[in-house]
């Protein structure tokens, strides 16, 4: 499996699907050098509500297939829309409503894992 980087098109692609929904709160976890992990990278955001959830969902999804041809390998929560998760294989994201992600903590299960704050450019 090729590694990637956050200056890939796959990862800056999400990054902009993100916001363009105006997803807050992102977060991505360098997980490549965590032998545990399945992926090289999480990127964590959250949205307000389970409308927008979906829309950040779907940005994301029409940004990467644009930029990159690629489709996600699996998604899963689009029914409750509480947490979406869309599986790139080598990045997972993981799009939250503040109360799942608050009950979850994500980051703090990964936390051996280089985390950077991403901001709108």
């Amino acid at each position: 499996m090729q590694r990637i980087s956050r200056q890939s098109k796959l990862f800056k692609s999400i990054i902009e699907g993100i916001f363009d929904k105006k997803g807050e709160e992102v977060m991505s976890l360098d997980l490549r050098k965590i032998q545990e992990s399945v992926a090289d990278f999480f990127i964590i955001c959250q949205a307000s509500s389970s409308t927008q959830v979906k829309a950040i969902a779907d940005s994301i999804q029409h940004k990467v297939e644009e930029a990159t041809g690629e489709q996600p390998y699996r998604q899963e929560g689009f029914q409750h829309a509480k947490w979406i998760l869309v599986d790139y294989v080598n990045v997972v994201i993981h799009i939250m409503q503040p109360d799942a992600r608050a009950f979850y903590q994500l980051e703090e299960m990964w936390s051996d894992a280089p985390a950077q704050l991403h901001h709108p450019s």
